[in-house]
């Protein structure tokens, strides 16, 4: 059986290290936004809980729960397409309906 594709709520999304797309709410400083992200264990630089590194070179974000509205593996590479599609667009669905909450 093939893996589920699409948007999947971030409580399933995996605490191991592993990247990941996520979608990041829309708030005051802009509109929603994905971005590639992963569960870090508590260090010498903060308290456990999502980061990214990859789509700000030299600088660690680190995201609360709220912030982050859903996720998504990342897509394989090589997939043997003539053009690989970009980054998704972030999703945009209903919080409540879709995704089983809003998270504030």
């Amino acid at each position: 059986m093939s893996e589920p594709t699409g948007w999947r709520h971030m409580n399933g999304a995996p605490k191991d290290g592993t990247r990941i797309l996520v979608t990041v709410r829309s708030s005051e400083q802009g509109p929603a936004e994905v971005d590639v992200a992963y569960w870090a264990r508590a260090d010498q630089f903060g308290i456990e809980g999502w980061r990214a590194a990859d789509s700000h070179p030299g600088n660690i974000v680190g995201y609360a729960d709220p912030e982050l509205k859903c996720w998504m593996p990342l897509p394989k590479a090589n997939t043997g397409e003539a053009s690989a599609p970009g980054m998704p667009a972030p999703w945009e669905g209903e919080d409540a309906e879709e995704l089983f909450g809003s998270g504030i």
